[in-house]
């Protein structure tokens, strides 16, 4: 992917700006009853939508909500509940030995540091950033193909890596847009700045956007 010019300070105050006036206060699609079923949302959502995860989790939230109850139910019984899902064998493999580990080493509350996330089974970095800025409140922004995309296409932060690209958002987004800027990122780049077809016609950043290929 071809780095875009950068955008400027006043110009990355502006893109945040409109988009906070647009929705204050972003929400991810993900479902969850708690933070244990958020984190477990999360796993499953790699490499499947969000609408596909939440038909299988609504189910099975209802009987596992909570580690033990989700190793109580076991992972013959988990792969059922999302065998819809993507890779949902591995999925169901380290979503009990997440569990496990949470009873076993957390005392049944999912951890708040990233050094203990990801050292949970099926857990990324991207995951734990996920978690720690959805659950936790930290100004964490997780990458995924949504940012990679738009942070280098528009030009907010243009990196040939995932770890570039999250470092650069981190550096260049202000402090008061951080809590909810991998919100904000991913709904523009999911609905708006799609990856084959961007709506640059209805983009309220396209004034600011450094893409070349602008489709109007």
């Amino acid at each position: 992917m071809a780095r875009a010019k950068k955008l400027n300070s006043d110009e990355i105050v502006e893109m945040f700006e409109r988009f906070r006036r647009v929705e204050p206060e972003p929400k991810g699609e993900l479902q969850s009853v708690n933070t244990f079923t958020f984190l477990v949302a999360v796993v499953l959502s790699a490499q499947a939508t969000d609408e596909g995860v939440n038909r299988a989790t609504d189910p099975l939230f209802a009987v596992a909500d909570t580690p033990d109850k989700m190793v109580a139910l076991g992972e013959d019984k988990l792969r059922e509940y999302i065998r819809t899902i993507g890779l949902y064998r591995g999925k169901a493999k380290n979503v009990i030995a997440l569990s496990k580990a949470i009873m076993d080493e957390h005392c049944g509350q999912v951890p708040d540091t990233r050094e203990a996330l990801e050292a949970l089974p099926g857990v990324g970095r991207k995951t734990a950033n996920v978690v720690l800025n959805n659950a936790f409140g930290r100004p964490t922004i997780a990458v995924d193909t949504h940012l990679f995309r738009l942070g280098n296409r528009t030009g907010l932060a243009p990196g040939k890596s995932v770890l570039e690209v999250e470092n650069a958002l981190l550096k260049r987004v202000p402090d008061e847009y951080k809590r909810h800027a991998h919100h904000w990122l991913i709904l523009h780049g999911r609905y708006i700045c799609k990856a084959r077809k961007p709506e640059c016609g209805r983009c309220l950043i396209s004034d600011l956007c450094k893409f070349k290929d602008k489709v109007y």
